[in-house]
């Protein structure tokens, strides 16, 4: 199959690449629900060799700068309780999480959170970190910039790999809250 954006050697669509995927991210493409079908998600191979974004997009195509989205978990925090979140938004942007993510949270303060925070949490590769398979009552909050593209390049749980997820679908993941100007 070809890839709707970029220039891949290896895109199938999701549901038949769950070997390749996290186990949270294949439980969730295994279990997808919602308007838009699983198999309109693709996996790509991608080599971590050339993960920075300016060498990616130099590989995969250029047009890949403009469709590409980072999801980070951050953790806000407000009289001893932490609650931990993630933000997509453009790669082209970064998240506002002192102002919208902060407020929306309803925290004193909020920030990334560590590495090894994102990663035990998400049962996710740092560097390869989706939306799709985040842990049950988990807020994701969303650029509404990715929803309006028509595919946006994601982690896939992995370095190794993306996802090539229409942009709308990202709308409908359990906890999703469409924001505008989450990322800046």
């Amino acid at each position: 199959m070809r890839a709707p954006i970029g220039h891949f050697d290896t895109a199938i669509p999701a549901p038949d690449a769950l070997d390749e995927l996290t186990a949270p991210v294949a439980d969730a493409v295994r279990n997808w629900t919602g308007s838009i079908p699983a198999d309109q998600i693709v996996y790509v191979d991608t080599d971590p060799q050339w993960a920075d974004t300016a060498v990616f997009v130099e590989h995969y195509g250029q047009e890949l700068l403009e469709r590409s989205a980072n999801c980070v978990v951050v953790a806000g925090k407000r009289g001893g309780e932490t609650t931990l979140a993630a933000c997509l938004a453009l790669s082209t942007t970064r998240v506002d999480v002192n102002g919208v993510v902060r407020r929306q949270l309803g925290s004193r303060k909020a920030s990334f959170a560590s590495m090894d925070t994102a990663t035990g949490e998400t049962g996710m590769e740092y560097g390869g970190i989706t939306p799709i398979g985040l842990p049950t009552g988990w807020p994701i909050f969303v650029d509404s910039a990715v929803v309006d593209l028509p595919y946006v390049l994601v982690g896939s749980g992995r370095r190794r790999g993306k996802l090539l997820v229409p942009g709308k679908a990202f709308a409908e993941l359990p906890g999703a809250v469409v924001l505008e100007g989450l990322g800046v």
